[in-house]
């Protein structure tokens, strides 16, 4: 059952997926992070989920959000888009599951890290390559530092580490790895868990574990996006580095 365009949304015993359709990157664009934000408000006006489970199509997770949506006149409302989707799923006291079959990176990775739950099949790969380009991911330094340790978190954010699925479980940014080809069978598995237990006990038992770090991301979001929009948009090298990537060149970074 889906109407959306770029979604495919099944919701099952309390249980609903998310489906990112749009192959073979699965790259956030205005658009589609607009139609995430109405399918998210269509599904959280009630307290009937147990879980919400996002996940992709084809064998990348998400390489993040198109870099041609940082460009001056994109920006606003590529950072308006992409961050409410994670001021809705902050609102929410169901479960959020990552199911991440393939490579998550920049967008991608923070969507996937996010979660309060990450299941990664063994190919996964997780990664914030956003100094690369000029830019770094406000919702990853909101996250990061405290789900891995800061030491770790500016190895990501400050210059651009990927890591396999293996490495992510062992410092705790993925909850569990599964051998590839019993992916679908396993998330399958740890859903059937979840079906077993009382849907408002595991939502009480959720906003009683991340009321505080609910609160904190919040307004810590709030100050990386102004620290985005109003300091790293004026700098001359993150118009640059965006520029070098649409233009598939390296950039001649002015260091101002």
């Amino acid at each position: 059952m889906s109407d959306y365009r770029y979604f495919d949304l099944n919701i099952d015993e309390r249980i609903a997926r998310i489906t990112m359709n749009r192959e073979p990157l699965n790259v956030l664009h205005n658009p589609m992070m607009a139609e995430f934000n109405a399918l998210l408000e269509s599904i959280l006006s009630g307290d009937e989920l147990s879980a919400i489970v996002i996940g992709a199509s084809g064998k990348v997770f998400s390489a993040g959000v198109d870099v041609s949506d940082h460009s001056a006149d994109q920006v606003g409302d590529m950072i308006h888009q992409f961050h409410g989707i994670f001021r809705k799923l902050a609102s929410t006291d169901a479960l959020t599951i990552a199911a991440v079959q393939g490579a998550a990176l920049g967008g991608g990775c923070e969507l996937a890290c996010y979660c309060d739950i990450v299941l990664a099949s063994e190919r996964a790969k997780f990664g914030q390559p956003e100094v690369q380009v000029g830019v770094f991911p406000p919702v990853a330094a909101c996250v990061l530092p405290m789900q891995i340790g800061i030491k770790k978190a500016i190895e990501f954010n400050a210059l651009g580490q990927t890591i396999d699925a293996k490495e992510a479980h062992r410092i705790g940014m993925v909850n569990a790895v599964y051998p590839t080809d019993t992916f679908d069978q396993s998330v399958h598995d740890y859903l059937e868990g979840i079906k077993k237990l009382s849907c408002p006990i595991v939502r009480m038992a959720k906003r009683a574990t991340c009321m505080a770090v609910r609160e904190q991301m919040l307004n810590q979001l709030d100050k990386t996006e102004a620290l985005y929009l109003g300091e790293l948009m004026a700098i001359a090298d993150a118009h640059e580095g965006i520029a070098a990537f649409l233009e598939k060149r390296k950039p001649a970074w002015q260091h101002a």
